[in-house]
């Protein structure tokens, strides 16, 4: 349907690429140091840094994702919305002002800032590099498919050149901009993003004379699964265990948006707690006015192309808003749909990337290896190198999980974020006598167990949706792991402060205290 008009496609999605490509370069001249490279000089206000990370987090899963899954599945579908628009009342209240004013680049200095420095920092770094590959994974799958629709290649060889190019283009990004630079990709692309949807969904109106009721009565019409997709239980619902699994995805979803890495590192782009917590307040309504918008393009793609002809379509339910945008306004209107998403997709992938090099350089190679004495030069250059390493894994993961649906894949990085990080980060700024050994089990134990009931569950083996279909090795009959692996970090958490006999050092979480509630000795105007 689009192949014959792939040369107008490209040409929107060119321009917007060397576009983006032309302001990192301008912008990477001021990269003189590592807090230049890791957190752009903290030099955004709130409304920048909060307009960027709406577009760090309004990823291929919100867009493709998300779109996809309510064209096929009618109201279930939107459950990741609500549980991602409200998951930033908890980043509002415990998480930003107090990491803003501890930390310096990474999550790993608030986590290491009253313990041993080499264990945690190292875990801090494991995790981080573990999660941002999930999450990129996820991404580069939807970039597949993206493309694939826009250019119409349907062979499985194409699609992998084309994730390898997307992997190329967001290293570009990283090595050349840094923070900055990746800031204002992000910056611009929210923009484009929030534009584009709300021009589509009032487009898509339109055509039903603005009568949404008329576009949901179409869209029972044109679902297989009739008026059950305007009710919950599509998906989730038709057995106690799919019950168990929309509640294991729930807490994976409001609790490990607080803790995601390259969403953490964001606030340490803003000079003072005050702007870390106006940078939320603008995520927040700008990610409710885009998930609005979602929903009515979801419905409008069911209505007006129909969920038998999305699913069949390369990219599968991730090509629904790209179908629903060529119905609506022909070539045009795909060429500008697709060229957004792939900008989320890009902008998205570069902040992951800059956020597993930067653990890594800041967290292992300075403090670990070098003993915090690192020349800022040389932590720099690692954490290019790092870059380079990164891009090549998620390339490859983004191959194995084409044709996944983007949206439940990133579900199963929220709850290794949910797992690994959010306990430990709530046990180190709340509880005065968590210690290291506390640190260290909250860590691995929630890591180990969510990758591992990720491993041996149905997301990827066992079923027709798995990333291996044909095998089968599952075990663990949940989907996503969170309502098992987050408990299980708080209890490891728990048990290791409790039984490990260290003492917590009083005069350091003092310290913390005082700096995390005030800003004092943080150096922060």
């Amino acid at each position: 349907m689009t192949g014959a008009n792939t040369a107008i496609n490209l040409t929107v999605f060119g321009v917007f690429v060397l576009l983006t490509l032309y302001v990192v370069y301008r912008v990477s001249t001021r990269n003189v140091s590592a807090s230049d490279y890791y957190a752009a000089g903290s030099s955004f206000t709130g409304t920048q840094n909060g307009i960027a990370l709406s577009g760090d987090f309004l990823s291929a899963a919100s867009f493709l994702g998300i779109s996809g899954a309510i064209a096929v599945n009618g109201y279930d579908g939107f459950m990741y919305s609500i549980g991602w628009v409200v998951a930033w009342l908890i980043g509002l209240m415990l998480i930003s002002e107090r990491l803003r004013n501890t930390g310096r680049f990474t999550m790993g200095d608030v986590m290491a800032f009253r313990m041993r420095q080499r264990p945690v920092r190292a875990a801090a770094a494991n995790s981080t590099l573990v999660i941002s590959l999930f999450y990129m994974i996820a991404q580069m799958a939807g970039a597949g498919g993206l493309m694939a629709l826009l250019l119409d290649v349907h062979s499985k060889i194409g699609q992998a050149v084309i994730i390898a190019v997307v992997g190329i283009v967001m290293v570009l990004y990283v090595l050349v901009g840094g923070m900055k630079g990746t800031t204002w990709v992000q910056i611009i692309k929210a923009v484009l993003l929030l534009l584009s949807v709300s021009l589509l969904t009032i487009f898509l109106i339109g055509k039903f004379g603005f009568d949404i009721s008329s576009m949901l009565d179409r869209a029972t019409q044109r679902s297989p699964l009739g008026e059950a997709v305007l009710s919950p239980g599509v998906k989730y619902g038709a057995t106690g265990l799919s019950k168990i699994d929309f509640i294991s995805l729930a807490l994976a979803l409001v609790l490990g948006t607080a803790a995601l890495p390259h969403v953490l590192m964001r606030f340490y782009t803003v000079p003072n707690a005050r702007e870390a917590r106006k940078s939320v307040v603008w995520a927040t309504w700008m990610m409710a006015i885009f998930y609005s918008c979602t929903l009515v393009i979801g419905f409008g793609a069911m209505a007006l192309v129909g969920t038998d002809k999305i699913t069949s379509a390369p990219g599968g339910e991730n090509s629904a808003a790209p179908l629903l945008a060529f119905q609506i306004g022909g070539t045009v209107l795909l060429g500008i749909v697709c060229a957004v998403a792939f900008a989320t997709i890009l902008a998205v992938v570069a902040g992951l990337t800059l956020t597993a090099s930067a653990s890594f350089a800041h967290d292992v190679y300075a403090n670990v290896i070098k003993h915090g004495e690192a020349d800022p030069r040389d932590e720099v250059r690692v954490a290019r190198i790092t870059a380079v390493c990164v891009g090549v894994l998620a390339i490859a993961g983004g191959i194995a999980a084409n044709g996944q649906n983007i949206a439940f894949l990133v579900a199963l990085a929220f709850a290794l974020a949910a797992s690994a990080n959010l306990p430990t980060l709530l046990y180190s700024m709340f509880w005065k006598r968590f210690n290291t050994r506390g640190t260290l089990w909250s860590i691995y134990g929630g890591l180990t167990s969510c990758v591992l009931l990720i491993v041996f569950s149905p997301a990827i083996s066992g079923s027709k949706s798995s990333v291996f279909p044909d095998v089968d090795f599952a075990f663990f009959p949940l989907a996503n792991p969170g309502i098992v692996s987050i408990p299980l970090s708080f209890l490891a958490g728990f048990l290791g402060t409790v039984l490990g006999g260290e003492r917590a050092d009083a005069e350091k979480q003092a310290e913390m205290e005082v700096r995390g509630l005030t800003g004092i000795g943080s150096g922060l105007r």
